[in-house]
């Protein structure tokens, strides 16, 4: 009885090896293979494949292959399911950790968690800054749906990016301007910055930051035309403290938002209270944030800043929104831990070095696209060795 049965496991095994080479080799002949889809992209693995690695690695107890004589194999060609989002999906190494999080949820509570400073400007700018902000959130979403439209794609306005994205480059431009002026940064985050490289996950710079930049350099005037929460437009604490005459305010006032500045950079304190909600739903990463400041502190205090000037330059300009809810950023920071410290004190040393060097008075939006720039190479830095990996 025993021989019968190792037989029969052995015609099993047979069986399975000679259903998968059958499969494997017309999988091949229409060009539905592990290599598919663009050159460029992720080699996507498919369980023809998965499952001939197994039968190729003699597993002795026919763990492996438990159940697989009573599948059928076509039920096994994945592929098709992973097109259901445009993504290739790739393996990474493990240990792979399960989470209920999708990128709504994650997005829903970069919304929330924006909310306050939202509800603040529109309160302190008036109808205006309510104007810009809707164009911008409508702008960014019709123009990803536009996209991926036109590029027959499936549409993910859903996910709530664009909407983020919109939120972020609303709170980078100032409350007097022109209603046009976040429907062309939008154009630009969405369309130029992210869509034409793949869309979400697959840009490499932050499209919000890469809006504003856009906007600074085709419109430089009317994107430093700030105004106070009374009306009256004035040079922002860190023009002031280069050399523009002015009046620096308290630091009760930096912190309850009663200053001059873009959209999204004067009540520090709900910005604050923002990124504690994320860090404690462990969506942000809190190490790249804390990094970030104190990276920007030593360099300032390095080049000669000292005490209240510290404090203003932590609570003035772009550095919380920046370090908060920009650098945090999923799809252009670095996987590794020890890739995204280095990330964060070069976002620091550099916005440091704009302050205090450059002709600008803030330099957070051009530190952070500067070194999403270098982050494929700190990734392949970084990349943690394999264990048993052979060097080479």
């Amino acid at each position: 009885m025993a021989e019968n049965k190792d037989m029969k496991e052995n015609i099993n095994k047979t069986d399975v090896n000679a259903e998968v080479i059958r499969k494997k080799e017309q999988s091949e002949a229409t060009g539905i293979n592990a290599n598919a889809g663009s050159s460029n992209g992720p080699k996507v693995i498919t369980a023809t494949e998965t499952v001939d690695n197994k039968v190729q690695n003699n597993d002795p107890d026919n763990t492996n292959l438990k159940g697989f004589d009573d599948m059928n194999l076509e039920e096994l060609e994945v592929e098709e399911a992973f097109k259901a989002r445009d993504n290739k999906w790739a393996v990474s190494l493990a240990p792979h950790l399960r989470t209920n999080n999708t990128t709504q949820k994650v997005m829903l509570s970069v919304i929330i968690a924006l909310a306050p400073q939202l509800f603040y400007s529109i309160y302190a700018f008036g109808f205006n800054a309510a104007l810009l902000i809707a164009l911008s959130i409508i702008s960014c979403v019709f123009f990803e749906a536009a996209t991926q439209k036109a590029f027959k794609k499936p549409i993910l306005v859903g996910d709530l990016s664009a909407v983020v994205t919109g939120m972020l480059l609303a709170f980078n431009i100032p409350a007097t301007a022109p209603w046009w002026l976040p429907i062309v940064g939008g154009f630009f985050a969405i369309v130029i910055a992210k869509e034409f490289f793949g869309g979400i996950g697959q840009n490499f710079v932050n499209p919000a930051l890469a809006g504003r930049a856009a906007l600074m350099i085709s419109w430089p005037t009317i994107m430093t035309n700030y105004s106070n929460p009374d009306g009256i437009t004035g040079p922002t604490p860190l023009q002031i403290m280069k050399g523009s005459e002015g009046v620096l305010p308290s630091i009760k006032d930096m912190l309850i938002g009663n200053i001059g500045g873009v959209l999204g950079e004067t009540a520090t304190i709900l910005l604050i209270i923002g990124f504690l909600y994320l860090a404690i739903k462990k969506i942000a990463d809190w190490k790249i944030t804390v990094i970030y400041i104190l990276s920007t502190m030593c360099m300032l205090f390095i080049q000669g800043i000292r005490g209240e000037a510290l404090l203003y330059h932590l609570l003035g300009g772009g550095l919380i929104l920046g370090a908060c809810f920009m650098a945090t950023d999923f799809a252009t920071a670095p996987i590794s831990n020890l890739g995204r410290a280095i990330f964060a004190i070069g976002c620091g040393v550099l916005t440091a070095l704009i302050r205090v060097r450059g002709g600008m008075a803030e330099g957070v939006s051009y530190s952070i696209l500067i070194m999403n720039t270098f982050v494929p190479l700190i990734d392949r830095l970084t990349r943690p060795r394999i264990f048993g990996e052979a060097k080479k």
